[in-house]
């Protein structure tokens, strides 16, 4: 063999560099790395909550875990045709910071315990986009003046974490967006065609319709009767809003699981786990 012919062959072969990396440490970085994406990915991308109120009943349930996609969002409402991302639209279930009463604060305050600004996470409907008049009287939601489609149901619960025990009210139409569900008590009003009064309403009630500001949002649980929302407490600013659901990685039994986390292991509710929320 020439020198040519043992000097290519060392270049095809190398020796290698240092000691040999054992399998312990190769496991360990790969662990290591794919730990520090997954923690990029659940501080930037996604994140996981708990709901722990009925005001989303029946389309979400009380002990669902949620995970929400943060990057879905265009930040500020502006169009980015490179990334996938898009502008907040009606019928997007979000998660948000709770804004707080700005018009009532001492109903936040009198709450026990209080109810303090920002610290909170909500899951809620939007209904109202920016610019746009909502109303909402004898259970009906109103945008710019025409009534938005959506297919209401009676429903009631035992308890408030159990699940609604739903029956039709009316037929659905193919123009409905999605279901909302409303008590017994307030539909037969409805029926009999009596004025519904809300004390506890402060925004868009009857007679007073209110157009939402640049950069915030209208929004509302889908139990109507058991949701403190927008038409308690205002709208939501765009900064406030943290993603949307998108589906339920897990799902328990708050009433068998007595509220541990242990309990919530042992009950849970398989037919909810890998529910797409919409």
């Amino acid at each position: 063999m020439s020198d040519e012919t043992k000097e290519t062959a060392e270049v095809k072969d190398p020796k290698p560099v240092g000691p040999p990396k054992s399998v312990f440490r190769e496991y360990f970085e790969s662990f290591t790395i794919t730990l520090i994406m997954a923690l990029f990915g659940m501080t930037f991308v996604l994140q996981a909550v708990t709901v722990p109120t009925g005001s989303m009943q029946n389309t979400i349930l009380v002990g669902d875990y949620l995970l929400v996609n943060k990057f879905i969002f265009t930040p500020g409402g502006w169009d980015m045709p490179f990334l996938p991302q898009r502008e907040i639209q009606r019928g997007d279930i979000i998660v948000f910071k709770y804004p707080g009463n700005r018009v009532n604060p001492r109903k936040d305050s009198s709450r026990n315990p209080p109810l303090q600004p920002y610290q909170i996470n909500y899951v809620k409907r939007v209904i109202g986009l920016p610019g746009e008049t909502v109303e909402f009287k004898d259970n009906h939601v109103y945008i710019n003046g025409q009534l938005l489609p959506e297919h209401r149901i009676i429903g009631d619960a035992d308890s408030e974490v159990a699940a609604l025990e739903t029956r039709e009210f009316e037929p659905r139409k193919p123009e409905d967006k999605w279901d909302v569900y409303y008590s017994a008590e307030t539909m037969k009003d409805v029926q009999r065609e009596r004025r519904l009064m809300r004390p506890d309403y402060e925004f868009a009630v009857p007679g007073k319709p209110m157009v939402v500001p640049p950069n915030q949002f209208f929004v509302m649980g889908d139990s109507r009767d058991n949701s403190e929302d927008s038409r308690f407490w205002g709208f939501v600013p765009r900064e406030l809003i943290i993603g949307r659901a998108m589906f339920v990685y897990w799902s328990c039994d708050r009433a068998a699981s007595n509220g541990n986390m242990f309990g919530c292991l042992t009950n849970p509710r398989l037919n909810r786990i890998g529910k797409f929320v919409k």
